[in-house]
């Protein structure tokens, strides 16, 4: 059995331990030690290798406690997954959090996760980078949090946003409005994420000025984007002629973050999905990187991690009784 102690001084207790150390006692269970509270030292007790892995989590929640000023269940979670694999800072403490994307809204905007973390350094790496994983993996958040640091730092001079608009099982025909205002729906997931990193007054001057553009996909064709950080949102629903069309629209200095889910892939049977054929095209060629995110990167309410392997295990068995009969 070892013991160690970590000192609380100046923080604040109940964010990081939770109500009524709802908190700390997720922590214990996950880990396997024992934690006591007395007066401004935490006590740790258990295996050595097990006091280690709390000490080191531990350390983590207060990092992120003391930057973001507060702590949420899903935060508290991906520590867990990522301490016990192994993975996160060498040092909870180091103000160089390299992992930072962005500062918008009074807010730091990060990569979470292993997987997020290896999409940020993709995207560094190489001018074309295609990420595929479940909702809730941060994809198409991540992806405008990086085209807007990349216009901050002035690497690009405009950001083009666009999303196939797929009628999933309802028409467009029916719908009210012009056509910007039957495909606004299909865009208003980029317009939410990009929103809630802008200020909307500076928002509306750079939409107004074409400095970002939120777009359907059908209206990229003819173009050659120069200069840009383009981002392609939900490719799987892209035909092979769109994805190609997509592709070919880069220009020089110009980047492109293509995101997708294949498991929800709206277009009719017969039609084969971009996304799902580009990854037997585009293979070793330099400077195009392919991501694949799982669950242990969502970023959402802690149940769409348990939705997704849900679904997992449905499919995996559906597929096993389709094979033996």
């Amino acid at each position: 059995m070892e013991t160690i102690n970590i000192s609380l001084s100046g923080v604040d207790q109940l964010s990081l331990l939770g109500t009524h150390d709802a908190h700390m006692r997720m922590i214990e269970e996950a880990v396997g030690v024992k934690a006591i509270i007395r007066d401004d030292m935490l006590i740790l007790k258990g295996e050595p290798e097990h006091v280690a892995l709390a000490e080191r989590l531990f350390k983590e929640l207060m990092f992120l406690l003391n930057r973001n000023g507060r702590l949420d269940r899903s935060e508290i979670d991906i520590a867990i997954d990522m301490i016990k694999a192994g993975e996160g800072r060498s040092s909870a403490a180091d103000e160089e959090d390299s992992s930072v994307i962005l500062t918008a809204k009074k807010s730091v905007i990060r990569a979470k996760t292993a997987g997020q973390e290896r999409y940020r350094q993709a995207v560094i790496k190489n001018d074309i980078v295609f990420v595929i994983g479940p909702a809730g993996t941060g994809k198409t958040f991540l992806a405008v949090a990086m085209a807007l640091a990349a216009f901050q730092k002035r690497q690009i001079s405009r950001i083009v946003l666009a999303r196939p608009a797929i009628e999933a099982g309802e028409s467009l025909g029916y719908l009210p409005g012009d056509l910007m205002d039957k495909v606004d729906p299909y865009l208003k997931p980029l317009t939410d994420a990009i929103f809630s990193m802008l200020p909307a007054d500076q928002l509306q001057r750079y939409v107004e000025k074409k400095t970002i553009e939120i777009i359907p996909l059908a209206y990229m064709r003819g173009r050659t984007l120069n200069n840009a950080f383009v981002i392609l949102d939900e490719a799987q629903n892209t035909t092979t002629m769109q994805m190609k069309m997509f592709l070919t629209r880069l220009g020089v200095n110009s980047k492109a973050i293509i995101t997708g889910d294949v498991t929800q892939i709206d277009l009719a049977r017969d039609v084969t999905s971009g996304l799902v054929q580009i990854q037997d095209i585009l293979v070793n060629i330099e400077g195009v990187a392919f991501i694949r995110l799982d669950r242990k990167d969502v970023v959402r309410h802690r149940l769409v991690k348990e939705i997704i392997q849900a679904y997992e295990t449905y499919q995996a068995a559906q597929n096993g009784g389709g094979e033996s009969s």
